[in-house]
C-alpha cells in the first residue's frame, strides 16, 4: 500500500545532489508557509527526523548525521534544522515514497527509506 505524502527538500548547493528531506502534513505546511508560523512545527512535520541523500530524489534516504547537519546548518538541534529546511526547502508533493517506514527495531537495521520504489524490502 502507497501512502501518499508530501516532503521538503532542501538542497543547500545548486551544483550538489546532497539532499536533506522532512515529511510534512501538506495542508499545515501550506498554512504555515503563508504566514501562519503561530502554528506549533509538530503539526508542520510528520517527525523531526531528517533524511539526507547524496544521490538527488532518486537516492536511498538515509538519517541524517549530527556531523552533517552541523556543516550544512551550523547546529544539530532538531527543531532549528527542520525549520531552516522547511524556510529554505522545497515543497514535492507525490506517492514516490511507500508507507510503512517507521522502524521497529533500529539497532537491527540502517532505518533508511528506499525512494526508488522498491520500500524498504530491498535494503
Amino acid at each position: 500500500m502507497v501512502k501518499a505524502l508530501t516532503k521538503v527538500v532542501y538542497k543547500p548547493s545548486t551544483q550538489s545532489t546532497d539532499e536533506f528531506t522532512i515529511i510534512v502534513n501538506h495542508e499545515e505546511f501550506k498554512r504555515w508557509k503563508d504566514g501562519g508560523d503561530t502554528i506549533p512545527l509538530v503539526e508542520v512535520v510528520d517527525s523531526f527526523t531528517v533524511f539526507f541523500s547524496n544521490q538527488g530524489t532518486q537516492g536511498i534516504l538515509g538519517q541524517a548525521s549530527k556531523q552533517q547537519l552541523e556543516n550544512v546548518f551550523g547546529t544539530t538541534r532538531d527543531d532549528e534544522v527542520v525549520r531552516q529546511v522547511l524556510e529554505k526547502g522545497a515543497l514535492q508533493a507525490g506517492e514516490g515514497i511507500k508507507g510503512n517506514f517507521g522502524s521497529t527495531n533500529v539497532t537491527m537495521g540502517s532505518l533508511s527509506v528506499d525512494s526508488r520504489g522498491k520500500g524498504t524490502r530491498g535494503i
